[in-house]
């Protein structure tokens, strides 16, 4: 392997712990919080069925509780992970339920603020969709971002139309790439969810991704597989018309993970690279008792034996 990238001393991707640590000099950890927003796709605004893939209770840990304050919840969070991470006590409030700039901006600076006021919160993380931001909201948080980490979290899902429509997101790509550049240009740290397995997509359509993500200013990406989950809109489709939907094995899914970061933008730092839920929520295919951090494992060491790398044939593409 060339070492083309600083990162890849360490590893053959550009990992989101290695540039927290880089640039904090300690672990940082981040803390769920349910702040009570709501979501356009939910309450009427667009729709009241929500994203057909959607199911926010599955992936909100337990002490994420909407009823109780900001402060609660960080201070049951911060006792929550205690345990593991002992040596942690900085933190990032993680806003992370439903669309979290989904409220006028009063309201926001409140729940912010709140946030923010308790001495081990260090910044923010702010989940939520490119139609609910406008430029008084992104000037507000790069005033925070001043003194704070402040990181905005779009939910991108798909690069492609189609698939927006037919999961029922409401809004365009087009609305995805101007949210990402306007959050870019005041000095915010971009990140993004991209979901990948949707029947409406090939797998060269999903790779093609990597190019599309490869040209805009983000930062961050989360990735997850395509997962069926209870008490959604698309479980019911997936009950009636089994045949349509394709998933990826894991061993399948590692080998499409190295090919998506051999295209991609090595200066793009990868969060995560796969969703994880109790089993409880999953209808559709599993992977069984397979855990984030053995799949982490694997890609990494497939990408060592295979002496690839993240970025790989975008730097040919880009004669970098």
């Amino acid at each position: 392997m060339n070492n083309l990238y600083p990162w890849q001393t360490t590893r053959p991707f550009n990992a989101y712990s290695n540039y927290m640590r880089k640039r904090f000099n300690t672990r940082i950890q981040k803390l769920s919080i349910d702040a009570g927003f709501s979501c356009p796709n939910r309450d009427g605004k667009l729709s009241k069925g929500g994203c057909t893939f959607c199911s926010n209770d599955a992936f909100n840990p337990s002490y994420c509780r909407r009823f109780a304050s900001i402060t609660t919840q960080i201070e049951e969070g911060i006792k929550f992970h205690s345990w593991r991470y002992k040596k942690v006590d900085k933190y990032l409030a993680y806003f992370q339920p439903y669309s979290n700039t989904y409220a006028p901006l009063d309201v926001l600076k409140q729940k912010y603020e709140e946030a923010l006021a308790h001495p081990q919160i260090i910044g923010l993380v702010i989940g939520t969709r490119p139609d609910c931001v406008d430029n008084e909201k992104l000037d507000y948080l790069a005033q925070l971002n001043e003194k704070y980490h402040i990181v905005v979290e779009y939910g991108i899902e798909s690069c492609y139309n189609k698939t927006l429509q037919w999961i029922n997101r409401g809004h365009s790509f087009e609305c995805t790439v101007k949210a990402i550049e306007e959050t870019h240009k005041r000095g915010l740290e971009t990140g993004g969810h991209l979901i990948f397995g949707f029947p409406t997509e090939t797998q060269q359509d999903m790779l093609q991704e990597a190019e599309i993500l490869s040209s805009l200013p983000i930062d961050n990406l989360k990735f997850h597989q395509l997962q069926i989950l209870d008490n959604t809109t698309m479980k019911e489709d997936y009950l009636q018309n089994k045949g349509k939907y394709q998933f990826f094995s894991f061993e399948q899914y590692v080998d499409f993970i190295i090919s998506f970061l051999e295209r991609l933008n090595p200066n793009i730092i990868i969060e995560r690279f796969a969703s994880e839920v109790p089993p409880r929520y999953n209808i559709g295919q599993s992977w069984g008792k397979i855990r984030n951090e053995q799949i982490v494992q694997r890609i990494e060491q497939q990408m060592t034996e295979r002496n690839t790398y993240q970025g790989r044939l975008f730097a040919k593409t880009n004669n970098l």
